[in-house]
């Protein structure tokens, strides 16, 4: 068997001619502590399957839209498909829903319900006066 041994020497070049400086020798790294084993893991029985109902969601949609003069009417849907259309709601029992789903709700549609009370009232007022005129015509006519 043939052993061929090489070892580097350092050659003097132009750039390192200079004075010889005490190079600084390398600190050794501090010794890391070994990390602790890790504790023997337990194994895991099979996981069985939970015996708790699934909750299942429904998605519903309800759309309650109301005109200036206090009709309301509801849509239903269901995943995209409708299940109810222009179904009629009272505007008290709207009111009563909107109070019970969110005090902001209820103010917004109390203020589109008071608007179309409004309306109604100008209306009646109307209606009043032209209902007095006719009783007054009807009147003069049976006098005479």
């Amino acid at each position: 068997m043939v052993s061929t041994d090489t070892e580097t020497v350092p050659v003097a070049t132009p750039e390192a001619t200079g004075p010889l400086e005490p190079q600084a020798t390398p600190e050794p790294a501090p010794a890391e502590p070994e990390p602790a084993p890790a504790p023997a893991k337990k194994p895991r029985a099979a996981k069985q399957p939970s015996t708790a109902k699934k909750t299942r969601t429904v998605e519903l949609t309800l759309t309650v839209t109301g005109t200036a003069d206090g009709d309301w009417q509801a849509e239903l849907t269901q995943g995209g498909k409708r299940v109810l259309q222009g179904l009629a709601i009272p505007a008290t029992a709207v009111s009563r829903a909107a109070a019970e789903l969110h005090t902001d709700i209820s103010t917004a549609i109390e203020s589109v319900l008071e608007t179309a009370r409004e309306q109604h009232r100008v209306r009646m007022a109307e209606l009043e006066a032209e209902l007095d005129k006719v009783k007054a015509a009807l009147a003069e006519l049976q006098e005479g």
